[in-house]
């Protein structure tokens, strides 16, 4: 009889021991971010598109079977929607994928969100805000990536190279989804701006989207290489040597504000 109520009394002490939150020292391959632009330059043809190649791309066997393939066979990830601003309604908190289960539950949350949008494009704000998820998470990775999408070039919010560079400073690495399918004749080529001012770190890249057959497999295609950190993955090539103005959402902005407001120091 004391011999059970010691074993129960054993239990009970072992029950009452808090169990670690799924961050705290958790070993993953990669911490990625979900950064993806809901705008209102993007119409909601483009909205539905993009989240299904996201919801598609969580699912897929081979993007389930790149994640089940690290080192650790699992990775960190979080999602969250910008535009002007990022709304705490708009985000997805750390979820640890590690097979099917994972990835399915992960996908649910993102189709399940309501279609929305806001005003302005501050790629700062996003960049800014996803450093901030990776500097509070606790998990134990060798990779902290953001996976930013956008439709135009910055326009809000602090200067975008300035953001990069802080959170290239932290060891983040970004990659690029410039989605290109009706692009602005006032910006040119997006894909240039994203590459010279937005990505950055070891192995970052930038895949363009130019058409709305191409985001499926874009998405699915950009997942599987941050989830597997390709090293001698190659960078998508971009056709243009002209220098890039990283301030050119801003002046556009402000010529489009106030055609007579002196435009901003170059």
């Amino acid at each position: 009889m004391l011999a059970k109520l010691g074993l129960l009394a054993c239990l009970a002490c072992a029950a009452a021991v808090p169990m670690p939150a799924p961050g705290d020292g958790a070993p993953v391959d990669v911490e990625l971010v979900l950064a993806v632009d809901i705008s209102q330059s993007m119409d909601e043809d483009e909205f539905a598109l993009q989240r299904a190649g996201y919801v598609e791309a969580l699912r897929h066997r081979d993007f389930i079977n790149a994640v089940r393939s690290g080192t650790n066979g699992r990775i960190a990830l979080a999602y969250f929607e910008w535009a002007g601003v990022v709304r705490d309604d708009g985000v997805i908190t750390w979820q640890i994928i590690d097979g099917e289960a994972s990835a399915n539950a992960f996908a649910d949350k993102i189709a399940s969100r309501p279609f929305r949008s806001f005003r302005g494009t501050s790629i700062s704000g996003a960049l800014g805000f996803g450093s901030g998820l990776l500097e509070k998470s606790a998990f134990s990775a060798p990779r902290r990536v953001i996976d930013i999408s956008g439709d135009g070039p910055n326009n809000t919010g602090l200067p975008v190279a300035t953001t990069r560079d802080a959170a290239l400073a932290k060891g983040i690495v970004i990659n690029g989804l410039p989605i290109l399918i009706s692009p602005s004749p006032s910006v040119g080529h997006l894909d240039s701006y994203y590459a010279d001012c937005v990505i950055g770190g070891p192995g970052s890249f930038v895949l363009p989207i130019h058409a709305e057959s191409e985001f499926s497999t874009a998405i699915r295609r950009k997942l599987i290489q941050e989830v597997s950190g390709l090293a001698d993955a190659k960078p998508i090539h971009i056709d243009d040597t002209a220098p890039v103005d990283c301030l050119l959402g801003e002046r556009l902005r402000q010529r489009f504000s106030d055609p007579y407001f002196p435009e901003l120091d170059k």
